[in-house]
C-alpha cells in the first residue's frame, strides 16, 4: 500500500523517469541475474510492508506454495511498518551492500532513483514471456528507460471513504458532488457530533492527497502534464490548490488532533477511527477498508463502507472526473537469483491475484481476480478508476525521490500551520534543482 497505476497513469510517472535520465543521472545497468542450480539451496529475503491483516497470510501462503513448487527456495518474509521501510529500509538498503533478494517498490521516479545504485535486477528478459498476458501496459509504470526493474500486484486510486450509517444520521442522502457540497456536509455532521474527517497527519503523507486533489481540480490537463515532465510546479494554479485548502481547513473538518494522528497504526488512527465509528469518512487509497478491518470488532464494516471521488471544485479548469492513484510492487536486487524474478510472477498468477483482491487492500493487477473484491464499495472504486478522463500517478512518486520527499514535507508543514501556498512550489524548485 502507499508509503505507493490504467496506462496512462504510467505515461505520467513516465515523464519524471525520462526527466531524471535526461538530467544526466545515468543508471548504472544492473548485473545480469546469476541463474539457481535447480538443487542449491536458496533463501530469498523478502520486504514487504504487509504487517498485519488478510495481506499478511496471502504474502505467508504464497512463501509456503512457491516452497513447495521449488522445495530448494525459501521464502522469509520480513513484514516491515510501510513509512519505515519505504523512509528508511530501503534507501539504506540500497546505500549499503547487502540489500534484501525482494523489497517493496513503488516505481514511477522513486524507482528511476533507486536504479541509479545499481542494485536493482533488470528483469526484462526474465518477465517477457508472461508479463504482458498477466500484467499488460501497467507494468511500464515499472520500467526504467524500457528496462523492467520493478513488477507491480497491485494499483490504487484515491478517494473518499465513508461511512453510509453515519451519513444519514446526520441526514447526508448522498455523497458530495462540489467542495461546497462536502463543506456543508461537514456541518451537518457536526451538529450530529460526528466528527466529519479523519486525516492521519502525524505520518505526513496523508495530507499529500489533499494538496495534490486540489491541484488536479485547478490544474488544466497540459499544465499538469507539463509540471510532472519539468518538475516545475510554477503555475498559479498549484498557488491556488494550496489557497483552497486553507479555505477548507478553516472550515474545520478534520477529527480532533489530527496533526498528531497516525494514519494505519491502531483504532486511534485515521482509518480506525472510521472504522470504529468516530469520524464519517478519510481521504485515501483504496486498500483503506482493508486497513480498517483488523482495527475494529465490527463484521459489518464493509457493508457500510462507501466510496465517493474529490469533489469539484468552482472555476477549476482541471476535469473533475481526473484521479489520483498508485500501485505496488516489487523488485529484485542484483545479489539475488533467477528465483526472484519466478517468484514475483507467482505473486502475479491467477491464484495469489485472488487472494490480493480479497485482502481489500489494492486493485489485483491480474482482471482475472477483479471479480474477488469483497467490498461493494470497493467496486465504486474501481468504476472511478475505469471512468477517469486521466489517471495521476502520486506526486511523490511521479517525481524524482528526493523532490518527492521535499513535496510532501512542504505540504505536511503547510497542514500544520507553517509556510504558505508559495512555499510549496519553491520547496519542489529548490529539490529539483539538487536532483
Amino acid at each position: 500500500m502507499r508509503k505507493f497505476r490504467k496506462s496512462v497513469i504510467l505515461l505520467v510517472s513516465g515523464c519524471a523517469v525520462a526527466t531524471l535520465l535526461a538530467s544526466g543521472a545515468s543508471p548504472a545497468v544492473a548485473a545480469s541475474a546469476k541463474p539457481a542450480a535447480s538443487t542449491a539451496d536458496v533463501t530469498l529475503t523478502w520486504w514487504n510492508n504487509a504487517t498485519t491483516g488478510v495481506l499478511l497470510k496471502v504474502w505467508n501462503n504464497a512463501a509456503a506454495a512457491f516452497h513447495k513448487m521449488h522445495p530448494n527456495v525459501t521464502i522469509q518474509n520480513v513484514p516491515i511498518e510501510n513509512e519505515v521501510l519505504q523512509d528508511t529500509k530501503i534507501p539504506l538498503a540500497l546505500q549499503g551492500s547487502n540489500p534484501p533478494d525482494i523489497f517493496q517498490q513503488w516505481g514511477g521516479g522513486s524507482e528511476a532513483t533507486q536504479v541509479t545504485s545499481g542494485k536493482l535486477m533488470d528483469m526484462t528478459m526474465a518477465s517477457a514471456s508472461w508479463i504482458k498476458s498477466e500484467v499488460g501496459a501497467v507494468a511500464s509504470g515499472w520500467a526504467v528507460a524500457g528496462k523492467q526493474y520493478g513488477i507491480p500486484y497491485d494499483l490504487h486510486v484515491v478517494g473518499f471513504w465513508y461511512r453510509k450509517d453515519l451519513f444519514a444520521k446526520a441526514g447526508i442522502s448522498s455523497p458530495p458532488a462540489t467542495i461546497t457540497q462536502l463543506e456543508a456536509d461537514v456541518t451537518k455532521l457536526r451538529a450530529a457530533n460526528i466528527q466529519p474527517i479523519s486525516v492521519g497527519s502525524k505520518d505526513r503523507w496523508p495530507d499529500a492527497f489533499w494538496w495534490e486533489y486540489f491541484a488536479l481540480r485547478e490544474c488544466s490537463l497540459s499544465t499538469l502534464k507539463t509540471a510532472m515532465r519539468t518538475i516545475n510546479l510554477n503555475y498559479p494554479c498549484f498557488v491556488k490548490a494550496g489557497q483552497d485548502l486553507t479555505a477548507f481547513i478553516k472550515t474545520n473538518p478534520f477529527n480532533t488532533g489530527y496533526l498528531a494522528t497516525p494514519a494505519q497504526t491502531g483504532a486511534g488512527s485515521s482509518a480506525g477511527l472510521v472504522a470504529n465509528g468516530t469520524a464519517a469518512m478519510e481521504l485515501q487509497g483504496d486498500w483503506d477498508p482493508g486497513v480498517m478491518q483488523p482495527l475494529t470488532t465490527n463484521k459489518n464494516l464493509f457493508n457500510e463502507l462507501g466510496f465517493f471521488p474529490f469533489p469539484s471544485v468552482s472555476g477549476g479548469a482541471g476535469n473533475p472526473t481526473t484521479v489520483l492513484g498508485g500501485g505496488d510492487g516489487f523488485s529484485c536486487s542484483t545479489k539475488s537469483t533467477m528465483y526472484c524474478p519466478l517468484f514475483l510472477k507467482y505473486l502475479d498468477s491467477k491464484n495469489v491475484q485472488v487472494g490480493v483482491a480479497g485482502a481489500a487492500v489494492g486493485l489485483p493487477v491480474n482482471s482475472a481476480a477483479v471479480t474477488a473484491i469483497p467490498v461493494a464499495a470497493e467496486k465504486e472504486a474501481i468504476a472511478d478508476y475505469k471512468n477517469a478522463a486521466y489517471l495521476q500517478t502520486y506526486f511523490d512518486i511521479a517525481f524524482p525521490t528526493n523532490v518527492g520527499q521535499a513535496l510532501d514535507s512542504a505540504i505536511a508543514d503547510y497542514f500544520a500551520g507553517q509556510g504558505s501556498p508559495q512555499s510549496i512550489i519553491q520547496a519542489v524548485a529548490q529539490a529539483a534543482k539538487t536532483k
